[in-house]
């Protein structure tokens, strides 16, 4: 099952938003004249400014949210510990889980005795699921049989300091292989809708020039085309 992610929903343009918020700290204007008289390129000027010296605390205002679907538990559980966030996730206590949906990494794809191992293993467990479901044991009970790689849904909503944040973490050749995937897709959408305010997120490896991981995967990234292909 691949991940699949959508923008839903965004602050109306995200760089000016981000370039007014700046330009008031250093203005007696009202936000109105600011906002009107921002052209594109103090849009560009403003926000390098803030990258710059390390003031992100403009980049609240601007929000997106994703929808996010078939990524596993495992992956979920990740993302959560991004506490600077807003979730909404698929609940195994209302929704019954009626099909084997799981995740299957790619390094069982090069194992066919790993892969049918898995796949066995998830179809019975399913199974004992659906047995306890017709046996009457609840179906927030019977869930706790229901392994990790389960796949499962969201809706994740971000600022994008948090994002910045997010995105020098999980798109580390370290990070995981299924949220850094998430984390790329993400990057993408988000590119799209603030080009300015992403132009330079992702790995510290790309984006300050240098690892800050206690063991570097000795891999840094040449260019952004790089990260966005998922290589």
């Amino acid at each position: 099952m691949p991940i699949s992610v959508l923008l839903l929903a965004n602050t109306p343009e995200p760089d000016r938003t981000v370039a007014a918020a700046a330009r008031l700290c250093y203005s007696d204007v009202s936000v109105v004249e600011i906002a009107e008289g921002l052209k594109g390129e103090d849009v560009s000027r403003f926000i390098g400014h803030l990258r710059s010296s390390g003031h992100f605390s403009p980049f609240e205002h601007a929000v997106f949210t994703f929808a996010i679907d078939g990524i596993s538990r495992v992956c979920s559980h990740q993302l959560v510990r991004h506490r600077m966030a807003s979730y909404s996730q698929q609940s195994q206590r209302y929704v019954p889980m009626e099909e084997p949906e799981m995740i299957t990494p790619p390094s069982l794809s090069s194992n066919p005795e790993a892969l049918a191992l898995f796949t066995k293993v998830a179809a019975e467990t399913h199974d004992a699921y659906g047995k306890m479901i017709g046996s009457g044991i609840p179906a927030e009970d019977a869930r706790y049989i229901l392994p990790h790689g389960w796949a499962t849904k969201m809706v994740v909503t971000m600022n994008a300091r948090e994002l910045h944040h997010f995105f020098s973490m999980r798109l580390c050749r370290r990070a995981q292989w299924e949220i850094r995937d998430l984390a790329r897709r993400m990057l993408i959408l988000a590119r799209e809708k603030a080009p300015v305010l992403f132009s330079l997120a992702g790995p510290d490896c790309l984006t300050k020039g240098r690892c800050f991981e206690s063991r570097p995967c000795g891999k840094p990234f040449s260019s952004m085309e790089e990260v966005l292909s998922g290589c």
